[in-house]
């Protein structure tokens, strides 16, 4: 089974990262693409710009709204039904985000997302 976790952009890779995963639609601030140590860069499983732009102009009051909303995004997303295929059988995939909220942001949904796809709860 896969496991599925998260890390932010800035953090060195560690052994255990396994596939490494960028899932933000923007390139990470101050990053070069040379330095950042990834497998693939999966924007298409990122939120939507129109999304992405309407939780930014209140992150705290549309948290949930967000949740919500990105959910269904992942859930009618051939992009994200191709990716769970992808990282069937991988051991470990650590997705790379960027944004400085560690507690509330779109990589948490993603992961939750997937780890239920990876076991089958959720149908993609």
């Amino acid at each position: 089974m896969t496991r599925v976790r998260i890390k932010r952009v800035y953090e060195a890779p560690a052994p255990d990262d396994g596939c490494r995963v960028l899932v933000d639609k923007l390139w990470p601030r101050g990053v070069r693409k040379e330095a950042l140590q990834y497998d693939l860069w999966a924007r298409d499983i990122a939120p939507s710009a129109g999304l992405r732009s309407w939780y930014h102009a209140d992150p705290a009051g549309r948290w949930q709204e967000f949740r919500r909303r990105y959910t269904e995004e992942l859930r009618g997303s051939q992009a994200v039904r191709d990716f769970v295929r992808e990282i069937a059988g991988a051991g470990t995939v650590t997705l790379l985000y960027a944004s400085k909220n560690a507690v509330e942001n779109h990589a948490l949904i993603l992961q939750e997302f997937l780890q239920r796809a990876a076991e089958g709860v959720t149908a993609v």
